[in-house]
């Protein structure tokens, strides 16, 4: 097989007419939209001749789109996984968010990088290689999933209904590095309760206040305990992202003169493999003990804000020298004809993605690698062209890495 051929032919056009399309679909998280869209990625595989049907879950009726290319035996299968929800749009666009605007550097619009050119590249990457007849020996299983933003429930109840493979690809976006380790994320809420006095007599007072300002900046410098390699305490780290203070549980903001006797602080962990969710919880516990130490007559409590005790997106992690790795690294390099920066890479380590699910739930060996990633989530979100193309052809030669080629 010409492989440099086989690369040429990517039609990039129609790859970049596609992921338009699908930007043009306005999927916001548990919405009908990503219903619609499911069904769109659905019709475009049976279209191109996959055996593809949408996989309903839960009471509310949602659903992911599933495709298999059916491989004529002997070789490894392989899954790729993106999802389909969005954000919604935030202040600051100067270009229509659901446009699927193209211009000479860049493919625009909310979700195109959080991952909508991923999930597009896949599916062209298989597309161009049934319209250039290459016939597999292993399958290719392409999932289009809901719910990752909601802790990735779209892909969680594909895998407890049985879809598996060999290996997979979870194409979040790394701006095409390979990501051989990301952190679980724990959601969790503190709540501090003082002891209120008028300001004439705040030395009388516990100011809960003053305590959460006092705690914060600790949570945010935190690591936990337990991590097996200085890699894996490299994926740690806290963050407090929502306080409220005021008078009570119902935190009256009426009364400024009171010190304030209620805060209550929602915050996120990231935690890596070998770690555990009891255990971040414990050092946490014992940073809300020194804090009542240091402020007596304070009372700090904790829980967890996760789904029947279980993080609500595991932790991650492959073997460098795991067989997807190696095909994914041998792709990048034999494209760009560098190495592909791989590990436990800032920012993407720091992620929560469905690739935890689909270790831990589903037992599979896998990497995450997508196009876009350094303008996600940000007003007039976008993707270098070139990057999603080259994620195409980097997926097309991952594909033949794995599955092998029938007639060679």
């Amino acid at each position: 097989m010409d492989r440099k051929a086989l690369l040429a032919s990517v039609n990039e056009k129609a790859c970049l007419d596609f992921v338009s399309m699908m930007v043009r679909h306005k999927s916001h998280s548990e919405t009908e939209g990503e219903k619609i869209l499911a069904r769109r990625m659905t019709d475009e595989m049976q279209a191109i001749g996959l055996d593809a049907y949408l996989h309903e879950f839960g009471n509310a009726g949602r659903c992911n789109a599933i495709g298999t290319l059916r491989g004529e035996g002997g070789g490894k299968s392989l899954l790729f996984n993106g999802h389909l929800d969005t954000n919604p749009v935030t202040e600051g666009w100067t270009v229509d968010p659901y446009g699927g605007l193209v211009d000479d550097r860049f493919i625009y619009g909310i979700g195109v990088s959080n991952m909508k050119s991923s999930d597009a590249a896949y599916f062209c990457a298989v597309k161009t290689l049934k319209d250039a007849g290459v016939k597999l020996k292993g399958d290719v299983i392409l999932t289009f999933v809901v719910g990752e933003l909601q802790g990735g429930v779209g892909t969680e109840a594909l895998v407890r209904d049985g879809v598996r493979a060999d290996y997979f690809v979870n194409c979040e976006p790394s701006d095409l590095v390979a990501v051989t380790m990301h952190a679980a994320a724990l959601g969790f809420v503190i709540e501090l309760t003082g002891d209120t006095r008028h300001l004439s007599k705040r030395e009388e007072a516990v100011d809960a206040i003053a305590a959460a300002c006092d705690l914060i900046p600790r949570l945010n410098a935190m690591t936990f305990s337990g991590a097996v390699s200085p890699d894996h305490e490299g994926v740690n780290r806290c963050h407090v992202g929502v306080v409220h203070g005021g008078l009570g549980r119902q935190l009256e903001e009426w009364r400024p003169p009171q010190v304030a006797d209620f805060i209550r602080l929602k915050g996120s962990a990231r935690y890596a493999p070998g770690q555990s969710r009891d255990g971040v919880l414990a050092d946490l516990r014992r940073e809300l003990d020194a804090l009542e130490a240091r402020f007596p007559g304070l009372k700090a409590h904790i829980e967890a804000e996760d789904r029947q005790g279980i993080a609500v997106m595991p932790p991650f992690q492959v073997a460098r020298d795991s067989a997807i790795v190696k095909a994914i690294n041998d792709a990048y390099a034999e494209l760009r004809g560098e190495p592909q920066p791989t590990g436990a890479i800032t920012p993407t380590r720091f992620y929560g993605s469905d690739a935890g699910h689909l270790y831990e739930l589903g037992g599979m060996e896998g990497i995450v690698c997508g196009c876009g990633g350094r303008y996600n989530t940000m007003p007039d979100e976008r993707v270098d062209i070139v990057d999603y193309i080259d994620m195409i052809k980097v997926y097309m030669l991952t594909i033949l890495n794995i599955c092998g080629v029938a007639d060679e």
